[in-house]
């Protein structure tokens, strides 16, 4: 089992494709694992903690099946081996509830997704910059 550059929650089965392929375009060397609930989402990502295995950015949409956004977040910062590593949420609410509680749980960012193939290029190579070449962390 080798590390994902982003794990990535989502379960709109669409939008996880086009996703993918905008992070492709972006840079085709990261790697992308895609879960689309919660729980599988924890499960896979205790079996990369078991392996000591560390996703680089986890991404995360608000409203999950069974398990919410926040609801995994809050699971995710109580694992010591992945505390450290990058949350963003990216997600269709501009809610500012939303929002501050995502941050509030201890989320590193907060992006609503874009309209548009060309804008969610856009906003993909935005966040890579950022968090992969720009970021200093401690993974």
């Amino acid at each position: 089992m080798s590390a994902p550059d982003i794990f990535y929650v989502e379960d709109d089965t669409d939008f996880a494709f086009l996703t993918k392929h905008a992070i492709e375009e972006v840079n085709n060397g990261l790697s992308v694992k895609i879960v689309d609930n919660g729980k599988d989402a924890l499960d896979t990502l205790q079996q990369l903690c078991d392996n000591r295995i560390k996703p680089r950015l986890i991404m995360l949409d608000l409203n999950l099946p069974g398990m919410s956004g926040h609801d995994l977040l809050k699971k995710i910062k109580e694992m010591p081996f992945l505390k450290y590593v990058p949350v963003v949420f990216f997600t269709t609410s501009d809610n500012p509830k939303d929002i501050r509680a995502s941050l509030e749980f201890g989320a590193n960012a907060y992006l609503t997704k874009p309209s548009g193939y060309l804008n969610l290029v856009s906003c993909l190579h935005s966040l890579h910059d950022f968090w992969f070449t720009k970021h200093v962390n401690l993974n």
